[in-house]
């Protein structure tokens, strides 16, 4: 059986304690002579920036741990490891302390062996500047993390802590992240060890295998420092990085973890959520009323529909579509010619547009404008929609297409531009995202068709199931524009469009640039709720940048996802609008000195 870290140097450390305590207790510092870890003569902790990371082993008694563990600050996510006896230290704070429910997984590094195979796309490299930082902290928020202030990573000179991140070698863009912990500088571990902690992939990531790149490199970085072994903590429903860290040699061993109870951890101790299988777009908004004490009742999971109930008030929703939208908004943004025409009479820009019957109604308007949308005057999540048509075969394909989603067909011109979605609630923007077609990207062995799959089967499983790519027309005429066909091999490094629509469900990415987005733009998709009185709506424009006032409408959705946003807090303002006295005090205060009119910069 594994020895459990810190059992049979228990006493040493004691030893040691006894000693500081002595002599008068000092920080440990570290390498270059700079003060680094936590140690006021009862044990030894790390600053991680998310948090400490509080060595258990190292505590003269469990009971200074519990009360080191008390002193967690706000927004941080402390976790005590190597915690000997779990069910005694809980008992020392039994009301604030929970046992974390993760496996400890560990890989002998004198065994291990590094792979062989080349990189795919991207970089695995030490972070170097403050933009790497602010891009870690994006992934972390996507990944639903607690964030790190930026400057903690680069100016920290603690040589305890070691920062990788993967970069794309097209973009430049960091796509994943690691840290690691050597033990051996942080607590001076006779045991030679490291541990694994915060690893995370940008969940719009285009290259499979960047996780595994990420603990590969660690591991090598560790093994070159002469550490023995590198331990990770893992949820146990966690199965695919399980299968992941299995895969590469790590072994479970009964090491354990605690944390303090507070809201970042709340879904690790507060009980199973009501309906495990609601759908993450309906998932996000009853999370987040139960965090206020808001009663939740599911009345149809497959469909996404719920009652909220606080004080005397209660609210059908069916994801983000409440009562308080009323019938007839619904029924304008059900329309697409209805809800152009809404815009445009409030001074919204809109492309131009007709609607046809066949193939033979577009020839003028195609020879017009050279480029041409075709879509169902009704429908959504861009099924039957076809864009950037040219020729005529492809043209009365795609009206035929269009038909079996509604009976009435829409033409209108095709504007070059981004895809951007302005979420508006109560009238005031909250997020804003350009949204990208799905690409593959070519290795040089695989075929269109088995990278299409591979992505799909990634985005489906970065979005819970609700974005995958379809091998349809619409994918085969996307490849042939860019000379393929689904069963040509895919040059190396070769980018490939696989759709011209961006919308999730067919596997579009969604990039937030709520901080960035252009003031015309904002005040357009404000613009636009009013014109159709919707309190929350999804507003698409096409724009030439997001940073630039130009743009088209092109739709508005009653129902849209908020659970694509995040961080950007929509699910909060989504419950704010339904029941206004759930807002903390403070903040209703502060919202009562916000101008009427959303503040764009």
């Amino acid at each position: 059986m594994t020895t459990q870290p810190g059992h049979r140097r228990e006493r040493g450390y004691s030893q040691r304690l006894r000693r500081m305590r002595e002599q008068g207790a000092k920080p440990l510092p570290g390498r270059d002579g700079t003060p680094t870890h936590r140690n006021d003569g009862t044990g030894i902790s790390i600053d991680c920036g998310w948090g400490n990371l509080h060595f258990a082993q190292t505590f003269e008694s469990l009971n200074a741990l519990a009360e080191r563990m008390r002193k967690e600050g706000p927004g941080r996510r402390d976790i005590a490891f190597y915690v000997r006896e779990p069910h005694v230290a809980l008992a020392a704070a039994p009301q604030e302390l929970f046992l974390d429910p993760s496996h400890t997984y560990r890989l002998e590094l004198s065994t291990y062996r590094s792979s062989r195979r080349k990189l795919q796309g991207f970089t695995v490299r030490r972070m170097t500047n403050e933009e790497d930082a602010e891009a870690v902290n994006r992934i972390y928020a996507a990944r639903h993390m607690v964030t790190v202030r930026p400057d903690f990573f680069w100016h920290r000179k603690d040589r305890a802590l070691v920062y990788l991140i993967a970069e794309d070698n097209a973009t430049g863009a960091v796509v994943g992240t690691v840290t690691g912990v050597d033990h051996m500088r942080a607590i001076d571990d006779p045991e030679r060890g490291a541990s694994l902690w915060c690893l995370a992939v940008d969940p719009q990531a285009r290259h499979p295998g960047i996780g595994e790149a990420l603990v590969r490199r660690l591991a090598e970085v560790f093994q070159a420092r002469g550490n023995a072994y590198l331990d990770l903590s893992v949820l146990h429903d966690n199965e695919q990085a399980i299968a992941l860290y299995e895969k590469l040699g790590f072994f479970q061993i009964p090491v354990y973890a605690l944390k303090r109870k507070n809201p970042i951890n709340e879904r690790l101790f507060a009980g199973p959520r009501p309906e495990t299988d609601l759908n993450p777009y309906a998932r996000i908004i009853v999370d987040e009323a139960r965090r206020r004490g808001i009663d939740v009742s599911v009345i149809d999971a497959d469909g996404g529909f719920f009652r909220l109930t606080y004080g005397g008030r209660s609210v059908l929703c069916r994801e983000s579509l409440s009562e308080m939208t009323s019938a007839v908004a619904m029924s304008i943004c059900d329309d697409k010619a209805v809800t152009r025409r809404a815009v445009e009479r409030a001074d919204i820009r809109v492309p131009a547009e007709m609607e046809t019957a066949s193939a033979d109604d577009v020839a003028d308007f195609l020879a017009e404008h050279g480029k041409i949308v075709i879509k169902p005057a009704r429908g959504e999540q861009g099924r039957g929609v076809a864009v950037g048509l040219t020729a005529e075969d492809d043209v009365a394909g795609a009206i035929e297409r269009a038909k079996q989603i509604s009976d009435r067909v829409l033409v209108e011109e095709f504007v070059e531009g981004d895809d951007l979605r302005l979420i508006v609630i109560d009238y005031r923007l909250v997020a804003a995202a350009v949204r990208r077609p799905a690409r593959i990207v070519g290795d040089g062995k695989s075929t269109a068709r088995e990278l299409i799959e591979r992505l799909s089967r990634r985005r489906a499983a970065a979005t819970g199931g609700e974005s995958q790519i379809p091998l349809d027309s619409e994918t085969e005429r996307a490849l042939r524009e860019a000379g393929y066909t689904l069963d040509d091999v895919v040059e190396d490094g070769q980018e490939v469009p696989v759709r011209r629509t961006a919308n999730l469900h067919t596997g579009g990415t969604i990039h937030d640039v709520t901080d960035h987005v252009h003031p015309t733009l904002v005040e357009a998709a404000v613009k636009a709720a009013r014109a159709i009185e919707i309190p929350v709506v999804g507003i698409d424009l096409l724009v030439k940048s997001h940073l630039k006032p130009d743009y088209v409408f092109i739709e508005a959705n009653e129902r849209p996802g908020l659970a694509n946003h995040e961080p950007q807090p929509t699910a909060e303002r989504f419950v704010d609008l339904l029941f206004p006295l759930s807002i903390p005090h403070a903040a209703r205060q502060a919202k009562r000195t916000e101008p009427e009119e959303p503040c764009p910069a």
